[in-house]
């Protein structure tokens, strides 16, 4: 089953997802989210075959199945949406920052599965606590984050609710999502430099936005 699990198309099939690792485990039951089937080594199941199953460089010592249902699902006034963010760890990284500052994460479609092994892990159990929506989900105002031409990101003050939007490092966001927004906005970067990483100007937009209140 945990094998079959690697895969998206399973996953979504099944209802299912797998966390690897004491800390994730621990935060899947910090969040109240009890596990469909939790495998201990040497209790469970034998640390060799927890081994074979396993993703992780080095063999878990825990591994629990989930139920994708059981994740928190809404929007918070403060939010990020994302789209077509394709990469596992960029995704589970920016989940990481959502969590930090107590903002909710809309998905596009063609985002990486935030319950796929990667985003799992870089999401640091963040993916147990941050609640998930669909991109169009949050109400209120909606600013994009373009890498040139917009308003100084540090200078706004949209009040709540207020979602940013951020698109992938090498598409950036179409035209059309940024002409839906109401208004665009970029982060001061020093001469010469070209663009930062989607997880990192996510984090950057949230961290300002509280900092601005």
């Amino acid at each position: 089953m945990h094998r079959l699990l690697d895969s998206r198309r399973q996953r979504e099939k099944e209802g299912l997802f797998v966390a690897e690792g004491e800390d994730l485990v621990q935060a899947a039951d910090d969040a109240g989210i009890e596990p469909v089937e939790l495998l201990r080594a040497g209790e469970d199941v034998e640390p060799e075959l927890l081994g074979r199953i396993s993703t992780l460089a080095h063999s878990p010592r825990v591994l629990g199945i989930y139920r994708r249902e059981a994740l928190p699902r809404g929007v918070e006034p403060l939010s990020l949406a994302l789209w077509r963010v394709a990469d596992p760890g960029n995704l589970g990284t920016i989940l990481r920052a959502a969590d930090a500052f107590g903002a909710s994460v809309a998905l596009s479609p063609g985002c990486a599965d935030p319950t796929g092994p990667k985003a799992v892990r870089a999401s640091a159990g963040a993916v147990f606590r941050v609640p998930l929506a669909g991109f169009d989900d949050p109400e209120g105002r909606r600013i994009a984050l373009v890498s040139e031409g917009g308003r100084r990101l540090a200078g706004l003050e949209p009040g709540v609710p207020v979602t940013y939007v951020l698109g992938a490092e090498r598409g950036g966001l179409p035209d059309e999502i940024v002409d839906a927004c109401d208004e665009s906005a970029t982060i001061a970067l020093a001469e010469g430099s070209e663009s930062l990483n989607v997880a990192i100007a996510g984090a950057i937009a949230l961290y300002e936005h509280r900092r601005g209140r």
